[in-house]
């Protein structure tokens, strides 16, 4: 693929961990243990291929839904793997960043996400955001109470200073697994002119060629941006 045709940022909607659990008799936070497993993979592919910028959809405002149990195993299991399995990170330059709104997180919980960008800073490969709590409207409106509080009109380029994703250039792929056909609330603002692919796949399924197809199909498109 040639260099200027390698997506500088990708975006991932993480779908299908329970329902790969389910197909293989196994309980839905067995599947979310599989997704964090394929997430090390899927961010190596990503690195080696020579994307920048990574920014997987982890956790959604709305995914406080769920059964508590499995929000609650959910939430032990982020804090586990970056306060004590940083050292995949360290060891494939991945610098990590948080995404969304921390503070309906435990104390602990909040303080082990600002540990691990602290542990990471110096990481130079690759970044990762990981959107947690994050929901795209919610986002948006918080950015724009902000530009309120500064008292000026914003254009574009201010008004995306404000925004969770600020140390991120806006998506130019965005991979949803699962075979669901949307985007959920994810980086409404910053996807308008990001190529979507959808994959039948669920997350924890995911291969190699499966990215490579996507790189190389990413490739091959035409992108005007209303041109």
């Amino acid at each position: 693929m040639e260099k200027n045709k390698v997506p500088e940022c990708v975006g991932i909607i993480i779908d299908g961990n329970r329902r790969f659990a389910k197909a293989h008799g196994g309980l839905p936070w067995e599947g979310h243990e599989a997704g964090y497993q394929k997430t090390k993979e899927v961010l190596r592919w990503l690195r080696d291929a020579g994307v920048k910028h990574i920014i997987a959809y982890a956790f959604s405002t709305e995914n406080w839904k769920r059964p508590e149990i499995e929000v609650s195993f959910l939430m032990k299991l982020i804090e586990r793997v970056l306060a004590h399995e940083l050292d995949w990170a360290k060891e494939d330059g991945i610098k990590i960043k948080i995404i969304g709104d921390t503070s309906r997180f435990s104390l602990s919980m909040q303080k082990t996400l600002r540990e691990a960008e602290v542990a990471t800073a110096s990481n130079d490969k690759i970044t990762l955001g990981i959107a947690l709590n994050y929901g795209g409207r919610a986002e948006i409106l918080r950015a724009v109470n902000e530009a309120v509080k500064i008292g000026n009109s914003v254009d574009e380029v201010e008004f995306s200073k404000l925004l969770y994703t600020k140390d991120f250039p806006d998506p130019d792929v965005i991979i949803r697994t699962s075979g669901e056909q949307r985007l959920s609330n994810f980086l409404p603002w910053q996807s308008v002119y990001g190529e979507l692919f959808f994959i039948k796949k669920m997350f924890p399924d995911l291969a190699k060629e499966d990215i490579d197809s996507v790189l190389a199909e990413y490739g091959e498109r035409d992108r005007r941006r209303g041109k």
